[in-house]
């Protein structure tokens, strides 16, 4: 019922933001600047995460905020926390300033170490992706609503993959046990790829480079509940809020949990930051 309850307005802050995101980016009224990881952001990021604290902090004051665009607390602290807000105002910042559309608000809801609802609103389709624990995933584009399920793949058909826009794509072929008889999605945001996998369009997508906790927290439980999983690259489980960064290893995101995905990617040892 807890879940249930903040999941219309959470939609409605995700469509608040996402508005003003979109008012922004047609207008061309916004500021650019690198943060200390080059990686860039906007005053169109920042307007979105005024609203979404915003919004959030009405709703439920007692539960604490962590958010991509402000700042960390300790883990000392946060680590204790039994549930936490957890969001992007803006996943696809670069996509937001080359100007393809590809980019979305993303909230989600952590519990107990684990993500238990999560929204990701794509201004330029007006579509919602939803999901919370134990009640299915859903895509909402304006008032139709439709539940979504990852692809039923089989042995023989055809991979689809889907690849960010600005990466090369050799590093994924790599990971290929076969090279062969693939095809490949390209689409901008973290987010909204992640989704191509949860409502079946792609069977899965494998993301190499810098991410935070923020770009998988909402689509965690939506790929879950729509059947998939999202695994690091060596098919363990991803953790939350376990250390003082919030950075995330190399990850893929799977459809159909029963498909042996080990015999179709190759696992990626990568570096990982085990401070506590």
């Amino acid at each position: 019922m807890f879940l249930s309850r903040l999941l219309d307005p959470v939609k409605s802050a995700a469509r608040e933001a996402g508005a003003e995101l979109w008012r922004l980016y047609q207008s061309g009224d916004f500021q650019q600047q690198q943060k200390a990881d080059a990686s860039p952001v906007t005053s169109a990021d920042l307007a979105a995460n005024r609203i979404i604290i915003n919004r959030l902090s009405e709703l439920t004051p007692d539960i604490p905020i962590i958010s991509e665009e402000s700042r960390l607390a300790p883990l000392a602290q946060r680590q204790h926390w039994p549930r936490y807000w957890l969001i992007d105002p803006m996943d696809g910042t670069q996509e937001f300033v080359a100007r393809s559309g590809d980019f979305a608000v993303s909230i989600a809801l952590v519990e107990h170490g684990w993500p238990a609802l999560g929204v990701i609103y794509w201004p330029k389709e007006d579509v919602l992706y939803y999901a919370s624990r134990g009640n299915g995933a859903f895509k909402q584009q304006r008032n139709l609503i439709n539940r979504i399920r990852v692809n039923q793949h089989q042995a023989g058909d055809r991979l689809k993959i889907a690849i960010s826009r600005r990466q090369p794509l050799q590093p994924i072929v790599n990971l290929l046990h076969n090279k062969d008889d693939v095809d490949y999605i390209a689409l901008g945001s973290c987010s909204l790829k992640s989704c191509l996998v949860a409502e079946g369009k792609a069977d899965c997508y494998l993301r190499l480079g810098p991410t935070g906790e923020w770009d998988t927290g909402a689509v965690h439980v939506i790929v879950e509940e729509a059947g998939g999983k999202i695994l690091d690259s060596e098919f363990i489980p991803l953790s939350y809020n376990q250390r003082d960064t919030l950075a995330n290893p190399d990850f893929m995101v799977m459809g159909q949990a029963s498909t042996p995905w080990p015999q179709l990617i190759k696992a990626r040892r990568t570096e990982r930051d085990l401070s506590a």
